[in-house]
């Protein structure tokens, strides 16, 4: 029998379900999600506009100087681009220690952000990765964003590169690869609601019940 917060890390390919799956997994399990209210409470610890967190979630850059050459920020009501303290390190490393505060305190499912990182050292983390074929996720995009099918693939291109590139910056390892999760899971096999089950009966067995 598990002691202790269980923690699900759910890492996923743009367009295999990841976040839906997410959702209806901490649903059936009785605990929260986190996934966009990391920026908020970042912001809330930190002192720092939420905005700001979100400009460099899940984004390869290692400063706002890059961010600001990209155009990702408007000129007016920007901070000081030279201030380091607000490099994308810094704001990855408050939101860190605040998924690291929520395991101390209660159970959920954590969407991307790194999290089987941040957490390498908790007992109870369920690490996971979903993923999809090509074809079932540009089907899956065009369906639920209204996308032609050149527009949905570069979307999950793009996505996928920042994800895997942000991935990599910080974890230090192949965001895509299986020796970095407990469980690695093809969606289009089951579909969402299978796929949920599965999990489900996967946290049963590796808690022992």
């Amino acid at each position: 029998m598990m002691k202790g917060n269980l923690i699900i890390t759910l890492n996923r390919q743009y367009g295999s379900g990841g976040k839906e799956i997410g959702a209806k997994l901490a649903k059936l399990l009785g605990i929260k999600l986190y996934d966009e209210e990391i920026p908020q409470l970042a912001s809330e610890k930190s002192g720092i506009r939420k905005d700001y967190f979100e400009k460099v979630d899940e984004k390869p850059t290692d400063s706002f100087l890059y961010a600001l050459a990209m155009n990702t920020f408007s000129s007016v009501n920007s901070m000081n681009p030279l201030d380091h303290t607000l490099s994308s390190d810094r704001l990855f490393n408050i939101q860190a220690e605040v998924i690291r505060n929520l395991a101390k305190q209660e159970s959920f499912v954590l969407i991307g952000r790194c999290g089987e990182y941040i957490l390498r050292d908790e007992p109870n983390v369920a690490r996971l990765y979903l993923c999809a074929p090509m074809d079932k996720r540009v089907e899956r995009v065009c369906r639920l964003y209204n996308l032609s099918e050149k527009e949905a693939i570069k979307t999950i291109r793009s996505t996928d590169k920042k994800r895997e590139s942000y991935y990599g910056y910080y974890a230090g390892k192949d965001w895509g690869a299986c020796s970095s999760y407990d469980l690695s899971v093809d969606t289009s096999v089951l579909g969402i609601d299978k796929t949920v089950t599965f999990i489900k009966n996967y946290l049963d067995l590796k808690n022992g019940q």
